[in-house]
């Protein structure tokens, strides 16, 4: 093991060790979409799989979509190659997603709501106590900006995650890792990776003008996307405005006075 594949998978650890990620008894689904960033995670599972003192259970599942031009064949040939249990499920979401979007709106919401049932569902018919999706450090970052720029709200993809009907528990073994890594040993180990067919028709997303934006200020600063992600561990109540964050924080209500300086400091919503 090299030191590329030896700082994920210390990352991955740390991620575990510090949201309960992985943990004895576990039966972990493995959502592997055919990106890079999922077979990686397969990878590194399983490699923890073979350190840990305990029992773990992986079992990976690939999603066909029936979206034009991606070969779930490839997918399935390198899931049957490792020593993994697995499951194809075939649901054409594809077609749902071109017809009930409207023109000129982007796919991916609809799109991840709907993968998003189905490997719900999957992960309780095969009795699996958590599902590992594969997003990593910069699509944490990048889902802020998105919910800072456009939903007004300082949310982010959390490491572990239970769903609204308490059936699931999803989890991010990847959160701490950046994703030029994920690349880097993706394309060192081989793996035969199918982007999406459907986000790369559509170039005007939000997400990839959120994405060009990070990459020119870290191209200035290549402490950026690190920084980025190091203040989402190192909230400052008393700096913000939300009242029940600050009640629950032990933080006095903002006087009137207090609001009156935030504003001209230029954290106030009025300023331009």
């Amino acid at each position: 093991m090299d030191r590329l594949e030896r700082r994920l998978l210390s990352r991955l650890a740390r991620a575990s060790q510090d949201y309960g990620l992985i943990e004895p008894g576990d039966r972990i689904m493995v959502a592997v979409s055919g990106g890079k960033d999922s077979y990686v995670m397969l990878h590194l599972l399983q490699e923890v799989q073979r350190r840990v003192a305990f029992d773990v259970e992986l079992i990976a599942v690939h999603l066909d979509q029936h979206q034009p031009g991606f070969d779930s064949g490839v997918v399935e040939a390198f899931l049957a190659a490792r020593d993994v249990p697995y499951r194809i499920v075939r649901e054409d979401t594809y077609s749902v997603v071109v017809e009930e979007t409207r023109p000129g709106k982007a796919y991916c919401s609809l799109c991840s709501r709907l993968r998003r049932g189905i490997l719900y569902t999957t992960a309780v018919d095969l009795g699996c106590t958590k599902i590992a999706l594969g997003h990593h450090r910069d699509d944490s970052i990048e889902t802020l900006m998105l919910n800072l720029f456009y939903s007004g709200q300082l949310k982010a993809m959390p490491p572990r995650l239970t769903s609204d009907d308490g059936r699931n528990v999803v989890i991010r073994p990847l959160i701490g890792c950046a994703e030029a890594d994920i690349a880097a040993l993706a394309t060192q180990l081989g793996f035969p990776v199918q982007p999406c067919t459907v986000c790369s028709r559509q170039p005007d997303l939000k997400r990839a003008r959120v994405k060009a934006l990070l990459d020119e200020l870290h191209a200035e600063n290549d402490k950026v996307r690190g920084n980025v992600f190091a203040a989402l561990s190192n909230v400052k109540p008393s700096h913000l405005l939300d009242p029940q964050l600050r009640e629950l924080a032990g933080v006095e209500a903002l006087t009137g006075a207090e609001e009156a300086l935030l504003e001209v400091e230029g954290v106030g919503a009025g300023c331009a």
